[in-house]
């Protein structure tokens, strides 16, 4: 664990750009202590959230909706329509466009989709990305190129994509990103690093990645800003705090 140093940015909006606090977050069908999962991510006071196994079956809407309310968020876009990944906003977002992207399904494993959005926060205009990447390492590697893919076709000067890799940072899927976007620990570390488990944290495998115009002021696990028994009790991944400064376009 890293002890966070200093206060990790506020939101704000400074001449127009906007500071954001983005958050990424696997959140096992919200099969856990869904109190403690709410409790940690108002913690973490957010503008965009990245979530990654969001409800997908059974009145999995309702289940969505109940987390939104409970956060004092908004639901973006995904869910089931995109696989499991999901996008929750604050009040501050203005939506321009959402879209549920479902992946190519290989026979015989799980489908795989991004949750994606074109939001305006203050005077910024913001490319968002919520991804779960596959366990098959061939799979996985082409999701990561759909991943680049998709940021690029968006139409926007400014994105963040985050989410549960499946992969450590030495890994080619994550290698691919990193050389095309900035790793946003790798730049600008605070809080804790390891995402997996929460009761043995030892290694990275959920992350959140911004384009090159994007400062980062920093990212790690928020174990300064989060109760560290919520953080265990929640779900079974520890979640991915960010806070950039987006430009005005």
């Amino acid at each position: 664990m890293t002890t966070p140093v200093g206060q990790l940015p506020a939101s704000a909006t400074e001449n127009g750009s906007a500071v954001i606090r983005v958050l990424s977050y696997n959140i096992r069908s919200m099969r856990d202590d869904n109190a403690a999962l709410a409790r940690v991510i108002r913690a973490c006071e957010p503008d965009l959230v990245l979530i990654q196994e969001a409800p997908r079956f059974f009145r999995w809407r309702k289940a969505a909706a109940r987390l939104a309310a409970a956060t004092d968020l908004v639901i973006l876009s995904g869910g089931a329509t995109a696989a499991g990944p999901m996008l929750l906003c604050s009040l501050r977002a203005t939506v321009e466009r959402t879209e549920d992207v479902l992946l190519p399904l290989t026979p015989g494993l799980h489908r795989r989709g991004f949750a994606t959005a074109v939001v305006r926060i203050g005077g910024a205009r913001i490319g968002v990305l919520s991804a779960h990447l596959s366990l098959q390492a061939a799979e996985r590697y082409e999701q990561a190129g759909a991943l680049l893919d998709r940021l690029a076709g968006m139409g926007v000067d400014h994105a963040v994509a985050g989410g549960d890799l499946n992969e450590r940072p030495g890994g080619p899927s994550f290698r691919r990103l990193a050389g095309t976007l900035q790793d946003c620990w790798e730049v600008a570390p605070w809080g804790g690093e390891p995402t997996f488990s929460p009761k043995d944290p030892h290694q990275r495998i959920d992350a959140i990645f911004a384009t090159r115009g994007v400062e980062v002021l920093g990212c790690g696990v928020p174990w300064g800003l989060a109760s560290p028994a919520d953080l265990t009790a929640a779900t079974d991944h520890l979640p991915v705090l960010a806070a950039l400064r987006v430009r005005a376009g």
